[in-house]
């Protein structure tokens, strides 16, 4: 082990709270056949994960950031993924940004869980593919059999929503419309959400095409901002 990468797993060791280690594997579903089965938790809150994070990102290389990411504790992935956002964000050189997404691309099986992937995806995946004109990257992820690749890919179109790009958001929702699993569905729903917080004619317009076919609990998330009289009218089927 790297010694900067030592220094930072000591540094969350510090910040550990026993209390949050013993719910944190509750919360996000470690048990047998659950979808964070067998993942680990020190008990370290989200914002002194930040904090870490912040101080350390400009000290690490990828090399010692991959040992990090690899790690079995979901919060030196967590914090990993928080520096790599730090690393993308703060360059303005395009061969660094390229190495970045690469190496983001290379440890997709590190994002595994819902929020390590969306922590990252959009800031880093979807930005860049945004920017870059490269949906390629999210529609190849949006095609994969993992489910967290999936997801990477519809919550990866937030960085589109924001700048008021809907077509690849709705493309991905569609097409793992009728995924099996809930946490696809819920995906599906706040990037939908999201677009009709941008545009809500957007939302109203793909809704009345699918809203028959969407599962509940999609439906439920994706009008969720809607005035309570329209979001009866799609809960009861009125439209």
């Amino acid at each position: 082990m790297s010694s900067i990468v030592k220094e930072i797993k000591e540094a969350l060791a510090v910040l550990s709270i026993p209390e949050k280690a013993e719910f944190f594997p509750r919360f996000f579903k470690t048990g047998k056949g659950e979808y964070g089965e067998g993942d680990l938790f020190l008990g370290v809150k989200v914002p002194d994960q930040r904090a870490v994070a912040k101080e350390y990102y400009s000290r690490l290389n990828l090399e010692e950031l991959s040992e990090l990411l690899s790690s079995k504790y979901h919060e030196h992935r967590l914090t990993a993924l928080f520096m790599l956002i730090s690393k993308f964000e703060k360059t303005k050189e395009n061969t660094i940004k390229d190495e970045v997404v690469k190496f983001y691309l290379n440890h997709l099986k590190y994002v595994n869980n819902w929020d390590l992937v969306d922590s990252s995806c959009y800031k880093i995946l979807g930005r860049y593919a945004f920017e870059n004109k490269k949906e390629s990257i999210l529609r190849d992820l949006s095609e994969a059999e993992e489910m967290w690749h999936k997801r990477i890919a519809v919550v990866g179109t937030m960085h589109y929503v924001k700048k008021g790009s809907y077509d690849l958001t709705k493309e991905f929702v569609t097409r793992n419309l009728k995924h099996s699993h809930d946490l696809m569905h819920k995906a599906n729903g706040w990037l939908l959400r999201e677009m009709g917080n941008k545009n809500e004619k957007e939302l109203i317009s793909y809704l009345n095409i699918y809203y028959k076919e969407i599962p509940r609990t999609c439906l439920r998330y994706a009008i969720e901002k809607l005035d309570e009289e329209v979001r009866q009218d799609y809960l009861k089927g009125r439209i």
